[in-house]
């Protein structure tokens, strides 16, 4: 490869056009460095945009069952027990 591609530099150089040859494979070479580097700076947004909606979703529901959790723990269903007491007439004074 390598070989073929010194004997076109060389008849390039013959004909009098190396330098637009040169030229030319210099803007493939450079539009496709700048190619890369533009996926991979998309890329790179890309990941960091779904990484923070990632870490959004975790706070969201760690602070959804941490509300949860308060909500159970303020929250008290009586038991059978404890709904009889509260329909006994209260013991006193009662004749």
């Amino acid at each position: 490869m390598f070989t073929f591609i010194l004997v076109l530099l060389l008849l390039a150089a013959t004909f009098g056009v190396l330098g637009a040859v040169l030229k030319v494979a210099l803007v493939l070479v450079l539009g496709i460095v700048l190619a890369v580097i533009v996926l991979a700076w998309g890329t790179w947004l890309w990941l960091k945009r779904r990484v923070h909606e990632f870490e959004r979703e975790v706070d969201r529901q760690r602070a959804e069952q941490a509300r949860r959790h308060r909500a159970i723990d303020v929250r008290h269903v009586p038991n059978e027990a404890e709904r009889a007491d509260s329909l006994e007439l209260p013991r006193g004074d009662t004749p």
